[in-house]
């Protein structure tokens, strides 16, 4: 007999070019595979329809995101009531198939009641009132930094709501503890989230450089690539490569005052995977410990050796693979100490032992499937 499922998205999952859609592209791939028939809904805003998707859904529908405030649910965070459609609600009732909610942004009708008596899961890929207040804590634009601390304080008291209605899966131990802890939740459990890497590709021997990637939109990215120009490099004489999309111009000039130091701007895919694996260090500190850092996934499958802070793997079932450092001497002393430190197939077949057990997409779809039906 044929399984179907819904699922909704908070953005249309194709192409995977940042964390939340990689993840939505590989598990939808992945539960297609094990024989799912998947009714995938899809919000956009700026995205548009992807025929790729229907190779892997038995259908696709999609829906626009509202565009602003609506005075009527003001308490609702703007994540989520932009993604109010009757259409999804009525699409979602023609049937008595479970559903995956990927994300706080598409839990309007759980949270109003319209879905009862449902298989229904929540599925998280942060803790979302934390992301957002991190958010605003790094942001420069008052404007923006006004509506993050907003929406911050909204999603706080509706996740706490929501936490005595739904159940939840979440992608690291510290989220899970979180809504356990702080909102009282009894349905939670950890998933691991689902990747494009399927063995660990990392090279044997020595980098010639170290790294940090990300998106250099994000105030907390480009604050973490500045403080490593500033505090960490600036004492080094070791190269150094900032790689990543839409750098602002003090960070670009920032990147170029030293001679072992410069900026790779909006690399393509290839290029940053070039980027990743002939590196010796990744670096990749974190002020925020909510959710799974994919650019630390990448690392490990792909690269050599990952210098984390505490707050960029706590949680996440990796710490054994990562070297630490909380202090701007740590960091010095970690890089100095590891930069000419050979990969060997000893750590690369470690490294691959642990992650293929964590993050097997077929063994997780299977579980997936065996938790809804």
């Amino acid at each position: 007999m044929d399984k179907h499922l819904h699922i909704v998205t908070h953005d249309v999952p194709w192409p995977a070019d940042y964390g939340g859609v990689i993840i939505l592209f590989y598990k939808i791939k992945s539960l297609h595979q094990q024989g799912i028939k998947i009714h995938l809904h899809c919000f956009y805003k700026e995205r548009q329809e992807q025929s790729i998707l229907n190779k892997y859904c038995e259908s696709v529908t999609y829906y626009p995101r509202k565009k602003f405030f609506s005075l009527q649910f003001l308490s609702i965070p703007f994540i989520v009531q932009s993604r109010r459609n009757p259409l999804l609600l009525k699409n979602l009732q023609l049937n008595n198939y479970p559903i995956l909610l990927e994300g706080i942004h598409c839990t309007y009708y759980l949270f109003n009641k319209k879905l009862q008596n449902r298989k229904i899961q929540v599925c998280l890929q942060n803790v979302e009132y934390t992301y957002y207040k991190h958010l605003a804590r790094y942001e420069k634009n008052l404007f923006k930094k006004i509506y993050y601390y907003t929406e911050s304080f909204l999603l706080y008291h509706y996740e706490k709501k929501l936490s005595k209605i739904g159940s939840f899966w979440t992608v690291s131990q510290v989220d899970s503890l979180v809504y356990k802890e702080k909102f009282k939740a009894t349905h939670v459990d950890i998933f691991p989230v689902f990747l494009p890497w399927t063995t660990v590709k990392s090279e044997l021997g020595n980098g010639t450089y170290c790294l940090y990637q990300g998106n250099l939109e994000v105030s907390e990215n480009d604050k973490a690539a500045r403080w490593l120009l500033e505090e960490v490099f600036a004492k080094l004489k070791i190269p150094f490569v900032i790689a990543g999309r839409n750098p602002s111009k003090l960070l670009k000039k920032m990147a170029h005052q030293y001679p072992h130091t410069c900026m790779v701007e909006n690399p393509s895919e290839h290029e940053m995977d070039d980027l990743i694996r002939k590196a010796q260090i990744n670096i990749i500190p974190s002020f925020n410990n909510t959710g799974i850092k994919l650019k630390l996934l990448n690392a490990l499958f792909n690269g050599r050796y990952c210098l984390v802070n505490a707050e960029a793997a706590k949680g996440s079932g990796l710490e054994n693979l990562c070297i630490y450092a909380d202090t701007t001497n740590a960091f010095i002393e970690m890089i100095r100490g590891s930069f000419c430190q050979e990969f060997s197939e000893t750590e690369k077949e470690r490294r691959n032992e642990l992650l293929m057990d964590l993050y097997n997409n077929s063994k997780n779809a299977v579980r997936v499937i065996e938790s809804l039906y």
